[in-house]
């Protein structure tokens, strides 16, 4: 079958799966204190619908599915749902990204039923600060999931990820660098994106992938790693050999050029780029019976219309049509 590939010639290799929109933190860069309106049960896709898109997709050459949410982990038997995905022939690289408040009871399950790959979201490792930004007193839970998930070699190096926001991240950055040191952790650094549900952010919240570099290497000397040209973030190892940093710099060094990357929500709407005002409805033609030609028709045609950039520091900047939460990470 014919490689799923955009009008400016970007292959698409990547599809960030949402399987719900619910989360059980409150992060202050995400969603508001009282949370959001949730979708009904019956508006999300079955595990059975997610996995025919998956299924479809992969056909044409999509190889890296990455569940997200909201809060993956919330969503009920989840474990099957990565069974499902992870016998697909050309799925060849199963992840997921989670807050990690369930995970002491879920990587064993997960990691059995075929997750290969792991990003846990840790903005801090002070129980203060941490419960600050999520509103939620759970730093000893997200740990104690982080060392569950150590447990299991098929999920290393495990992933850490930082929301970097100015006059917060900055006091975070000695500890979060000290733990990729000590532990078979990658720790990166994601600059704020204007994504918050209350719609506050602004360019000036932002504390770039070269601001927090310059911090750490105040303390420890970086040197960088190559990463693929599809690859998000920039990589680097400490220069006396002990762990990784990595930086997603979407703001101050967009990727667009390179991005090979689909999302598809938890309501069953296809977005070609984070920042869409634009989505496609794969939901209602799964639903009506349509068959898989229709279905891979409708995939490409979408495609060929993916954003060629985000336009985040371009005049007119126009916000995402949905909060993160709602899109799925």
């Amino acid at each position: 079958m014919k490689p799923l590939v955009d009008s400016w010639g970007r292959e698409i290799k990547s599809v960030r799966v949402s399987v719900t929109d619910k989360c059980n933190f409150r992060c202050r860069y995400c969603m508001p204190a009282e949370g959001l309106e949730w979708l009904d049960r019956e508006e999300l896709l079955s595990f059975e619908e997610l996995a025919r898109i998956v299924r479809v997709l992969a056909a044409m050459g999509v190889e890296e599915v990455r569940l997200t949410g909201g809060e993956p982990l919330v969503r009920r038997d989840l474990p099957q749902l990565v069974r499902q995905l992870a016998e697909i022939p050309g799925v060849n690289d199963l992840s997921l990204t989670t807050n990690g408040v369930l995970l002491d009871k879920l990587a064993g399950p997960l990691v059995e039923a075929g997750l290969r790959r792991l990003n846990v979201s840790l903005d801090s490792l002070s129980h203060v600060r941490f419960a600050e930004i999520t509103r939620r007193d759970a730093l000893d839970r997200v740990l104690a999931g982080l060392e569950e998930a150590e447990r299991f070699p098929e999920l290393g190096p495990i992933k850490v990820n930082c929301v970097a926001m100015r006059g917060f991240t900055e006091e975070e950055v000695p500890a979060l660098a000290e733990l990729a040191r000590r532990k078979p952790y990658i720790v990166r650094f994601i600059e704020f994106m204007p994504l918050d549900a209350d719609e506050s952010w602004r360019g000036d919240d932002v504390l770039t992938g070269g601001e927090i570099r310059a911090l750490i290497e105040e303390r420890w000397p970086l040197e960088e790693i190559p990463a693929k040209a599809s690859s998000t973030a920039r990589r680097f190892r400490f220069a006396d050999g002990t762990g990784e940093i990595g930086f997603v710099n979407p703001v101050s060094e967009p990727f667009c050029s390179s991005c090979d990357r689909i999302r598809l929500t938890a309501d069953g709407q296809l977005r070609t780029c984070l920042f869409s005002r634009r989505e496609w409805d794969l939901k209602t033609p799964l639903r009506e019976g349509a068959p898989d030609a229709e279905l891979e028709r409708l995939l490409r045609f979408a495609v060929r219309h993916k954003e060629l950039k985000h336009k985040i520091n371009d005049p007119g900047f126009v916000r995402a049509s949905r909060s993160m939460s709602q899109i799925g990470g």
